[in-house]
């Protein structure tokens, strides 16, 4: 096999996009911590207000409970058709989803050591979704670390869909905010979690995928390719 394959298949052609989805994660690790001192505040203000009028309570509701599923679906459908059009984007999209689900894992792993309770058990306020159940912790927020998991492996397989998955699962974290179940650094910590966990796992990945039979990984020919 030769030695450029790996970066083919788990490394995206244009290699800044990786180092820029772990800026990207640094940047809401930032949010995180200098929105943890006002994390209060910024819930009381924001939460009451959502839950107060029935349009925005209703958008963030859907969003905030279905808005994972936009995310699922795209990644299912980039996973059929690259795995008939374009090899490449598909183990790009594999490597990223083994990054999901370590995501996943490590959020949970982290919630059960941290135990902060939510928000809603905190304050006495309104809130557009009701409180999860007591025992349900609140940081990070696993709902963020998928949202951004998912889009983040989206993108390293296929640039273009960042247009489209980027913003949505920024929606989602925002929306456990207005919904009033997370405070405002569980989403941040979040989206920086399933960001960089899935960069790293593309990199990491890279031999693994080097070492399958190369049946499997021999793309399409160049002019067959519906995505790329």
């Amino acid at each position: 096999m030769t030695s450029g394959f790996p970066s083919l298949v788990c490394m995206h052609p244009r290699s800044s996009v990786l180092p820029r989805a772990l800026l990207v994660a640094i940047l809401f690790a930032m949010i995180a911590a200098v929105s943890w001192p006002l994390r209060g505040p910024i819930y009381r203000g924001v939460a009451p207000a959502v839950a107060e009028s029935s349009a925005l309570s209703a958008v963030f509701s859907t969003l905030a409970s279905y808005g994972l599923l936009i995310l699922v679906a795209t990644a299912g459908i980039l996973a059929l058709v690259n795995l008939l059009r374009n090899r490449a984007a598909f183990w790009r999209l594999v490597c990223g989803g083994v990054g999901v689900v370590v995501a996943y894992a490590a959020s949970e792993g982290i919630k059960l050591l941290v135990t902060e309770q939510r928000p809603c058990r905190v304050w006495t306020v309104d809130t557009a979704l009701a409180c999860p159940a007591a025992g349900d912790w609140s940081w990070p927020s696993n709902h963020s670390v998928l949202a951004a998991a998912f889009a983040t492996a989206c993108l390293l397989a296929v640039r273009r869909v960042g247009w489209f998955t980027v913003p949505v699962a920024l929606m989602i974290g925002i929306s456990r905010l207005a919904v009033g179940v997370h405070y405002l650094h569980d989403g941040a910590s979040g989206l920086a979690l399933g960001t960089a966990v899935v960069a790293v796992s593309v990199v990491v990945l890279r031999p693994v995928v080097d070492r399958l039979p190369r049946r499997w990984v021999d793309a399409p020919s160049p002019e067959s390719a519906l995505v790329r």
